[in-house]
């Protein structure tokens, strides 16, 4: 009995032990693979680091690609191309006016009026038409017919008698945001279409005198007198509501720029330009890239596996896909996945974060921004959108840490490519007279920015506020950012020093300055409706 009792007790000692190694085991792999989880993220941030130097190395070299695509065609990753408009809106304006704006699904046609005394609006109608799968892949007259179809009845409708008589042709600003080789101020030839649409027969065509050709069909006395783009469209009405304005990015979706370039630098265009002024520029600056730019194996992956990795860069992921919305949400995905395969972190979900594109970039900032102490939000994306259960509050954590690295190296390289426009006009105070000051006066810079990831990713914004400041140097140009436009953002610097701001504007951030109660409200509209007419307003009156 005492030898069985002796055995027994020795024999749960060994399964004590036996299952006490186990546990211990599996603890310390858990913490090696929590470990391994942790590692990863902080190989992504070193990797995607945007330090001050680097990023002025990024406005040097944007700057140099600047200089290059206007030296020569195809000299350089930016298109650089000539916009023919030479004539920006500067709230003087007054008149009747139309537009249409088709970059999409839906388009929009509008008629405005302008009082022509301080950049007033008197009224303003919209229509939004959306369209249909089948004119999206059918044919250029169809479309074309649609829309100038549908134009008249809007005109015949809003007109409400004024300017009836048969024989005064209207003129219609046409804001066309696909890609297009511009001829004029009125006229471009489509390269490609993008957005889901796939009309053949209007690739290589002049979609403005396709449009004319519809409308003379309708029987609808009015023609293109500007065709550009949305990012031009920014640059307008930045211009309408402060003549110091001198670019527009957008940020977005999809991202692009355009600035106002002195006429004898455009030196590709030589003998072909007529006045000596300024021009407006479009860069098309998601193609830029330069090895400054801080590239991650993901950002390579993402590379690879994109259908048009030829069109945005050479051998590189491109400019855009490193900070607009489009892919923000994708190269989070991409982190996750590796850190599901090579740790427990994120239980059974492996295949779930497999999938390309399945964390879009408005969930992305969602996770970001959650501030519950649990990070309940995060928790519910992940059930819901990912099918991800489980998620412990630390690995919660970690993949905040996650979005905040990729949304920071996105909204700092932004950062860099607005600074390097300035520093390409001589607005970045590194030249000292030619580049900032008047008569030793320092000169004032307006940049517009729109687009969904700056206006409505708040942590985005402030990342990208905060990069200008950093990079321009507090002693150079202390930033004042204030929202003039609704929704249009302003980035306004004063070299040197920061002059008293106007008495419209009011202290609402320590680098912010925003309207007054009185002016926003007398700009309830929305006023990204306009941008489609400001172009012409200041010369073509109806």
């Amino acid at each position: 009995m005492g030898g069985a009792g002796l055995g027994l007790a020795a024999g749960c000692a060994v399964a004590t032990c036996a299952i006490a190694a186990v546990m211990v085991g599996h603890r310390v792999r858990s913490r090696r693979r929590w470990g391994r989880a942790v590692a990863l993220v902080r190989e992504f941030e070193e990797a995607s680091a945007t330090s001050v130097g680097r990023l002025r190395q990024v406005v040097d070299a944007m700057a140099v690609e600047m200089h290059a695509g206007l030296a020569s065609e195809g000299g350089s990753k930016l298109r650089m191309s000539l916009t023919f408009i030479d004539n920006l809106p500067d709230g003087s304006e007054e008149g009747t006016y139309y537009a249409l704006d088709l970059g999409g699904t839906n388009f929009r046609v509008l008629q405005i009026q302008f009082s022509g005394k301080g950049s007033m609006i008197l009224t303003h109608r919209v229509q939004r038409q959306p369209i249909s799968q089948e004119l999206m892949t059918g044919t250029r007259e169809e479309l074309f017919n649609f829309i100038a179809s549908t134009l008249k009845q809007f005109v015949q409708r809003e007109d409400d008698g004024i300017d009836q008589i048969p024989d005064v042709r209207k003129d219609l600003g046409f804001t066309f945001s696909f890609p297009v080789r511009q001829l004029s101020v009125s006229s471009g030839l489509l390269i490609k279409w993008t957005k889901g649409f796939s009309i053949k027969d209007a690739v290589g065509k002049d979609v403005a005198q396709c449009l004319n050709e519809a409308m003379l069909k309708t029987g609808l006395n009015m023609r293109v007198a500007a065709l550009v783009n949305d990012t031009v469209g920014t640059l307008a009405l930045g211009h309408y509501y402060d003549v110091d304005t001198v670019a527009a990015v957008i940020i977005g979706t999809g991202t692009n720029a355009c600035y106002l370039e002195r006429t004898d630098a455009i030196i590709k265009y030589q003998g072909l330009l007529m006045n000596s002024g300024d021009m407006v520029v479009n860069m098309e600056w998601g193609n830029f890239w330069s090895s400054h730019l801080p590239r991650t194996p993901y950002d390579i992956s993402l590379d690879d596996e994109s259908p048009n990795r030829n069109e945005q860069a050479r051998l590189s992921s491109g400019f855009e896909k490193m900070i607009s919305g489009m892919y923000l949400g994708e190269i989070v995905r991409r982190v996750l996945q590796r850190m599901a395969e090579e740790s427990d972190i994120f239980p059974d979900a492996v295949q779930n974060l497999s999938v390309p594109f399945v964390l879009r970039t408005p969930l992305m900032a969602a996770m970001h921004e959650d501030g519950s102490p649990d990070l309940r939000e995060v928790g519910r994306i992940l059930e819901d959108h990912l099918k991800i259960s489980g998620v412990s509050l630390k690995a919660r954590r970690l993949l905040v840490r996650v979005c905040d690295i990729v949304t920071r190296r996105a909204a700092r390289l932004a950062a860099a490519g607005i600074v390097g426009i300035l520093k390409k006009i001589g607005r970045d105070g590194s030249a000292g007279v030619a580049s900032g000051r008047t008569k030793g006066k320092p000169r004032r810079t307006v940049v517009a920015i729109e687009g969904g990831l700056y206006v409505g990713y708040s942590m985005f914004r402030e990342y990208l506020n905060e990069a200008v400041a950093e990079i321009l140097g507090e002693e150079v140009a202390p930033p004042c950012l204030f929202s003039a436009l609704l929704p249009a953002i302003v980035i306004q610097h004063y070299l040197k020093q920061m002059p008293s701001c106007p008495d419209y504007l009011v202290q609402n951030h320590p680098h912010c300055q925003v309207l007054k109660q009185q002016a926003v409200d007398s700009l309830k509209i929305k006023l990204f409706h306009i941008k489609p007419f400001l172009f012409l307003v200041s010369s073509t009156p109806k």
